[in-house]
């Protein structure tokens, strides 16, 4: 046996063998693979794109990872358990990176879901009767997004400097109709609206209770400098925000097939924004 041509073959076919497997390896991941974690109607729209033509074409191996759970999400975002998330306002994302001393980043603005002002018992903003109960959700952002749109809608007036991460109850400067103010899970809105007055639901909540935000509120949010804080946004680490696929996800969002199918789910309540990550940040 000669020893060399053995050797010489073994070699040959172990390369071989390696860029047969690295070809495999390139076909099956077809593209970079991205873990975005999200829930909701959020999974559900990040599935279909996921799916999408335009994904394939971009080059990207999509996984949609549910996770229950807001600052899990981030949690799991900033541990590198997920490449990106698709859930939060950047309200919620600022209010988070300072409880939780973290760096998450926005890379790109995606929708707002306007949250709505409810009631059973009043027909008419002009109708809120004084002393009236109002129900707030009880965590940071959302408080402080629901006393924005109250503020808006004529019934308070913050103080000068109000955060719009953090403000509570504590920073009304004028409350003319003495409204009171019940801090609740806002996953709730839709069960308490009968006990109370009026009850804030972010859309999310409101449409897995069968309300319809343009249709059902008495009040909502629209995009503006105003809602800036409540505008939905991409978020990532700060070592990943330059990665061209995490950077392109914000175009899959917005192109055209992925724009009709959310229309045709869910109605208009997710007003898509296209602006840069800047116009939050000023």
């Amino acid at each position: 046996m000669n020893i060399k041509k053995t050797l010489s073959g073994l070699a040959l076919g172990l390369t071989l063998l390696l860029a047969a497997a690295g070809c495999g390896s390139k076909a099956a991941g077809d593209g970079e693979k991205i873990v975005i974690g999200s829930m909701g109607s959020d999974a559900q729209i990040w599935k279909h794109i996921a799916q999408s033509q335009a994904a394939k074409d971009a080059k990207l191996n999509i996984e949609v990872k549910e996770i229950d759970g807001g600052v899990v999400t981030n949690n799991a975002t900033k541990e590198g358990e997920v490449d990106v998330n698709a859930f939060q306002s950047w309200g919620y994302l600022v209010s988070y990176n300072k409880e939780s001393n973290a760096n998450l980043v926005a890379v790109a603005t995606t929708y707002l879901e306007p949250m709505g002002i409810y009631s059973q018992k009043i027909k008419n903003m002009n109708d809120v009767p004084d002393g009236a109960l109002v129900a707030l959700a009880d965590n940071p952002a959302n408080t402080a997004r629901g006393l924005k749109l109250l503020q808006v809608a004529g019934l308070i007036k913050l103080k000068d400097g109000f955060n719009e991460g953090t403000g509570s109850v504590n920073d009304i400067a004028d409350n003319p109709k003495h409204l009171k103010f019940k801090l609740i899970d806002d996953t709730t809105g839709p069960r308490v609206i009968q006990d109370v007055d009026l009850v804030l639901i972010g859309n999310t909540v409101a449409m897995e209770g069968g309300l319809n935000v343009l249709k059902d509120s008495l009040f909502h949010e629209e995009v503006s400098v105003d809602t800036k804080s409540s505008i939905n946004v991409l978020v990532t680490t700060s070592d990943k925000k330059d990665d061209p696929g995490i950077l392109k996800l914000g175009e899959l969002y917005h192109n055209d097939d992925t724009q009709k199918y959310i229309e045709q789910e869910f109605g208009g309540t997710k007003v898509p924004v296209n602006k840069p990550v800047s116009f939050l940040e000023e």
